[in-house]
């Protein structure tokens, strides 16, 4: 098991790699991301609605505040300062002020005041309800749907669509502010695009934006009344950096490049250190001692067994097959997964001011024997004629790294959910994820379960390989289950996997995969509470 974080101290990728990579597949602060009366530069434009727009931003890095000894357990999440114009209706949402709205079948974009972009979209036949789109990692730009096609879909069928890029000042990692930014564009969105305020508002998000529309679950009540996370980080960022360092870890000191610098890099660092790993690992890939300890370090970073090209996991009985997939899927194409896990922790290292990573104090023994890849890595062991339980114990005596306290805990504080839902959520995971894995599921129900929130959640699973590689069926098919849920106080069978599927499959737009599934323990994790 892991211990919590001893208290003591010890850029950003292009947005073509993150492009690259998903085209495969898928504070406690007080901040004002903007209201109404500061999206000044408002536009409009008429006719067949745009599409996401892609640019880079890159941000200085951040100073971290003074040392505190606070746990990141205590500290609460964001809080946002309220919109400084247009009164609450009697919904507790932003009226429109007077204003008649913009022209049904066209696209309205916006500024915050701290120069956040907002892009929002008026279907030609309105049904009364607003989706509010949290767009992943990556350029920090305004996005309100996840693709074109489930873009057209989500209008075709009368939803209105709004989002926001984030503060583009920031890092791509950008929970430090995305929470209010996002509710400052839906006050300016139903200040100036909306005829009317919205029957519902549901937060709808991708990749990182699943974890910013459950924190928006937790923290919007008055604002949106239901949220739907897709392929979310519902685990946390501290969960996120943990699992991924300690697999990082596992491939250095066991195969070939221990010592080597981990954290606290530059983007051509982390990339350098990525190759490295990669490199490590595709020696070990030759020999069945090699093979056995990367599937050691893959259990550790949660990879599924489902080989890229495959349209199934490997077959449970079959660990060499069940090794070889999660190699593909970890360390296959010109920017892998691995690539991306590397080069991301630069992003989160600045959002958070500092290194909020530590593997000191971990058992790795202990952290292993949940893994649901344990018969597998012990199969392979025992092939190899390796001792597997002093491989776990040399990874338990060498660790080194120790978290900047005040970095923990503004990751903490911006990117780890509490499980306090004050609406309905649907979470939605590909049981194949290669980047963002479907355990995060389990841990997420455990914390929601734990705060007394469980009737509000439901979570569903499709059949299918990648990350947030969705149809566009199954999402629109999301969106109807929490509309229902929001709309009658009960989920009845709409969150199920056959009530999903039959939802997909009825608006005959491409496939529908929902499948009956319990996602295994998420190796790694840091005790909830």
């Amino acid at each position: 098991m892991r211990k919590k974080p001893p208290i003591s101290r010890r850029s950003l990728t292009p947005a073509a790699a993150v492009a690259l990579l998903m085209a495969g597949a898928m504070l406690t602060v007080s901040c004002s991301a903007g209201s109404a009366s500061n999206a000044a530069n408002v536009s409009s434009r008429s006719g067949t609605p745009g599409t996401p727009r892609p640019s880079v931003t890159i941000a200085p890095s951040r100073t971290p505040s003074p040392s505190s000894t606070t746990s990141p357990s205590s500290t609460p999440g964001p809080t946002c300062k309220p919109s400084s114009s247009g009164k609450p209706s009697s919904s507790g949402k932003q009226s429109p002020s007077g204003r008649h709205g913009a022209a049904p079948g066209s696209e309205e974009t916006g500024t915050l005041s701290n120069g956040t972009t907002w892009v929002a979209d008026l279907p030609r036949s309105w049904n009364g309800t607003l989706i509010l789109y949290s767009h992943g990692f990556g350029a920090l730009t305004a996005s309100d749907a996840p693709d074109p096609e489930t873009q057209a879909a989500l209008l075709s069928e009368g939803y209105a669509l709004a989002g926001s890029s984030y503060d583009p000042n920031g890092s791509e990692w950008a929970l430090d502010t995305a929470v209010c930014d996002q509710f400052g564009a839906l006050a300016a969105v139903q200040a100036t695009v909306l005829p009317s305020p919205p029957k519902h508002v549901i937060a709808f998000g991708t990749s990182m934006g699943g974890l910013i529309s459950a924190l928006e679950a937790e923290q919007g009540k008055g604002k949106i009344d239901g949220a739907l996370t897709t392929c979310g980080v519902v685990a946390g960022g501290v969960n996120l950096d943990e699992y991924q360092i300690d697999g990082e870890y596992a491939i250095a000191q066991l195969l070939g490049s221990a010592g080597m610098p981990l954290v606290g890099l530059d983007y051509d660092g982390a990339l350098g250190t990525a190759e490295t790993l990669s490199a490590d690992a595709a020696r070990a890939q030759q020999t069945p001692a090699g093979r056995a300890r990367l599937a050691l370090a893959m259990a550790f970073l949660n990879v599924p067994t489902w080989d890229p090209s495959g349209s199934e996991p490997a077959p449970a009985d079959d660990p060499e097959a069940q090794e070889e997939a999660q190699y593909d899927a970890l360390f296959g194409g010109s920017f892998s997964t691995m690539d991306f896990i590397v080069t991301g922790r630069v992003s989160i290292e600045q959002a958070a001011g500092g290194q909020a990573t530590w593997d000191t104090g971990t058992n790795f023994a202990q952290a292993f024997a949940g893994s649901p890849q344990a018969a597998e890595v012990e199969a392979l062991y025992r092939a190899a004629g390796l001792n597997l339980g002093a491989d776990l114990a040399t990874l338990t005596a060498h660790t080194s790294l120790t978290a900047d306290p005040v970095a923990l805990k503004s990751l903490a504080a911006t990117s780890d959910p509490t499980g306090q839902l004050a609406v309905p959520e649907l979470d939605l995971h590909t049981i194949g994820d290669n980047l963002v894995p479907v355990q995060m599921e389990n841990y997420y129900a455990n914390l929601v379960d734990k705060a007394g929130r469980g009737a509000l959640l439901r979570q569903a699973y499709t059949d299918s390989f990648g990350h947030c590689n969705f149809s566009v069926s199954e999402q629109v098919a999301g969106i109807q289950a929490v509309e229902y849920r929001v709309a009658t106080g009960q989920w009845g069978s709409v969150a199920t996997a056959a009530g999903l599927e039959r939802a997909a499959t009825s608006l005959n737009l491409d496939q529908a995969r929902f499948t009956d599934y319990s996602p295994g323990e998420l190796t790694g994790a840091v005790p909830a509470g």
